[in-house]
């Protein structure tokens, strides 16, 4: 063998073997973790259920999202604001919190104060200031079309009354957008609302701390588009726009996780 061929067996050789060494160290390296990724917390509003949440809970669980949909009970913005906010002092970690309808309202009350809360989202939804209340907001700008006339009202103890909406008034106010055959269902298991909810002024807000997001139903029939974007300029809220009904997580629920997922970034 000649010399200059021992020296190129010799030099490949060397490489070959740096090369896996190199290869060695890289692997015994130890990899930065993931980021973990917050838990989101989706909060359904009146007349609904958590079920409302479950294409958007679909979405965020194939993607490794930790998701709750908790029941809120309907029974007063205090009590249900109290509740949510036992509920998120058992998780550990950044919280995203989501909410639909009167959900917008529990958030704002229950966030406040609690610092693993890292982004409120709103879809169409209420976002008031300390002292608003429901009905105030509501009828703030012309359009809803869930008044007296579109509710039944059931009186379920002594000087309490619930209130439900009327099934020939269901689709078209609250869910237009959905196939009749789905809100037929909706409406049938629909969770009422105390009527005191309605009236009932809300606490120091959580969106003035906390950042925001919030999804416009430009055809919502509940709560006007021009009261949804009032509150969200008020919040200083990132805010998306849908060509949606009330219930625009059921309708559009890609929209409505991608904006809780730019939440949770």
């Amino acid at each position: 063998m000649t010399t200059t061929r021992r020296a190129v067996l010799a030099g490949s050789a060397a490489v070959a073997t740096d090369a896996l060494l190199g290869t060695s160290e890289a692997q015994a390296q130890p990899r930065p973790e993931a980021k973990a990724k917050p838990t989101v917390v989706l909060v359904h509003g009146a007349f609904a259920d958590s079920s409302g949440w479950n294409d958007v809970s679909a979405r965020l669980i194939r993607e490794n999202y930790p998701v709750i949909a908790p029941a809120n009970p309907l029974r007063s913005v205090a009590t249900d604001s109290a509740y949510l906010a036992s509920v998120l002092a058992t998780l550990s970690g950044p919280i995203v919190l989501a909410a639909h309808s009167y959900g917008g309202i529990v958030i704002t009350n229950a966030a406040t104060g609690n610092p693993n809360v890292k982004a409120l989202v709103y879809v169409a939804a209420f976002a008031p200031d300390q002292g608003e209340s429901l009905l105030e907001l509501q009828t703030k700008y012309p359009g809803s079309k869930l008044n007296e006339a579109a509710l039944d009202f059931r009186p379920y103890s002594e000087g309490l009354v619930d209130g439900y909406i009327k099934k020939e008034f269901f689709h078209d106010v609250f869910a237009g957008d959905v196939p009749r055959a789905t809100t037929d269902l909706m409406q049938a298991g629909q969770r009422p609302a105390d009527a005191r909810t309605l009236g009932e002024p809300s606490g120091a807000p959580a969106w003035k701390t906390i950042p925001s997001y919030y999804l416009v139903a430009r055809n919502d029939q509940v709560l006007p588009a021009a009261a949804q974007r009032f509150m969200a300029r008020r919040a200083g809220a990132q805010v998306r726009e849908v060509g949606a009904s009330h219930v625009a997580m059921i309708s559009q629920p890609a929209v409505a996780a991608d904006l809780i997922k730019r939440a949770a970034r």
